[in-house]
């Protein structure tokens, strides 16, 4: 029987610690966000944030510029945040308007306040092996996850389809720190059923709906699901075809209900421990 990796109880448990911790701490936490215009997917993304971090203790304020703000003007604004002692943490949703300059803008939030792992300090922590500090969040979430369930790593072999600096370096540093034995797999890659065939554990993030039927896994793998985009119904998914492997792999992370749970809370996790450093 196949085991189905939601992260509910999991989330629920992350959401009263750290509820906890504010009202223990008698902390007033500030998330600071910077949102250009009014882009459907940002408003969504933004009232989920608000959402969790109500239910948390933690207080998001929304700083909402048009989309040709200049780039100083919003060097400004991050400054201002970043002098402010009383905020725990700065996002900036993505894309940036184009004529904006990405590096500029990443590299001006204080590394204490990246709780989204911008900078180019926080990065350079994750790559060196260190990934005790500020990190990507759904890489963070997918590693979660697997412990949660009590799954081993350690000299486990595993297989990340995805080679961004968001999702699969991170994660294989992350894992790497675990002792797994871990392949990088991309558009370039030949024959991706070989890699994956193979693996204890496969981790996917390509954006392509239900693209992962059975045949590229065995019936003791296991999978995390970090991708998502539409279906074929307009349904938002993930890469894995849940019905093809569903009674022939071992164990996979539903989406949604998986990783994508989880990586709101983390994101606040990192707000409060700016308070508690």
């Amino acid at each position: 029987m196949t085991r189905v990796l939601k992260s509910e109880e999991f989330a629920e448990r992350l959401k009263e610690r750290l509820k906890s911790s504010v009202e223990e701490k008698n902390l007033n936490p500030i998330l600071s966000v910077i949102r250009f215009g009014e882009n459907p997917a940002d408003l969504a993304y933004e009232r989920g944030i608000k959402k969790s971090a109500e239910s948390i203790g933690i207080e998001v304020q929304v700083n909402e510029l048009a989309l040709d703000n200049g780039e100083e003007e919003v060097l400004s604004l991050i400054e201002e945040l970043n002098n402010r002692e009383d905020v725990g943490g700065i996002l900036i949703f993505k894309p940036l308007p184009e004529h904006l300059d990405e590096y500029r803008i990443n590299e001006a939030i204080d590394p204490l306040k990246d709780v989204d792992c911008m900078t180019s300090l926080n990065k350079s922590k994750v790559y060196s092996g260190d990934v005790t500090g500020l990190i990507p969040l759904a890489p963070k979430a997918a590693v979660l996850l697997l412990e949660e369930y009590g799954y081993e790593l350690k000299g486990k072999n595993c297989v990340i389809i995805n080679h961004s600096n968001v999702v699969g370096k991170p994660l294989a540093m992350i894992l790497l720190d675990r002792w797994a034995t871990v392949t990088i797999c991309h558009v370039e890659t030949r024959d991706l059923r070989e890699h994956t065939k193979g693996a204890d554990y496969v981790f996917t993030a390509m954006g392509r709906a239900e693209s992962l039927d059975e045949s590229y896994f065995n019936e003791d793998s296991i999978i995390i699901d970090i991708g998502l985009s539409k279906n074929a119904e307009g349904k938002m998914r993930g890469d894995l075809d849940a019905k093809s492997v569903e009674g022939k792999v071992k164990a996979y992370s539903p989406v949604p209900g998986g990783v994508g749970k989880m990586t709101n809370l983390l994101l606040l996790e990192n707000v409060i421990n700016y308070y508690l450093r």
